[in-house]
């Protein structure tokens, strides 16, 4: 069982930046792969951006490419989502989720096992 924390968002401008934390508990963190997931008023949960256990593969959806980086340290079981040259339309409600395993290659929100319950990312024009 992995339980997880998201913090870090909040109200910026347009081309300001953000990092995002997700703290986990338990013992078995550095076994999963993290992902990020975002969803925005009217819309479906889109995937982000995910990471294996190691830190050595990433992915990122098309839209943040260049703009937002992922990394995570096992030793404070912590998964980030530092974002940057934010834009309106990344205004969401931002979720990390636990893959089933220590891979990162999981884009579909009904892979992954354990969810957080969200922090608000709003940007303003």
């Amino acid at each position: 069982q992995v339980q997880l924390v998201e913090s870090g968002g909040g109200l910026v401008q347009a081309g300001g930046s953000l990092r995002l934390s997700c703290a986990a508990s338990g013992r078995t963190f550095n076994m999963h792969g993290m992902g990020w997931f975002r969803q925005a008023p009217g819309k479906g949960r889109e995937f982000v951006s995910s990471i294996n256990w190691s830190g050595d593969s990433t992915y990122y959806t098309d839209s943040v490419k260049g703009r937002f980086a992922i990394s995570r340290d096992n030793a404070k079981n912590t998964v980030y989502l530092q974002m940057n040259s934010l834009k309106p339309e990344d205004t969401a409600v931002y979720y990390c989720a636990a893959a089933p395993t220590s891979r990162s290659d999981y884009f579909r929100r009904d892979e992954y096992e354990y969810w957080g319950q969200g922090t608000q990312v709003t940007v303003s024009s």
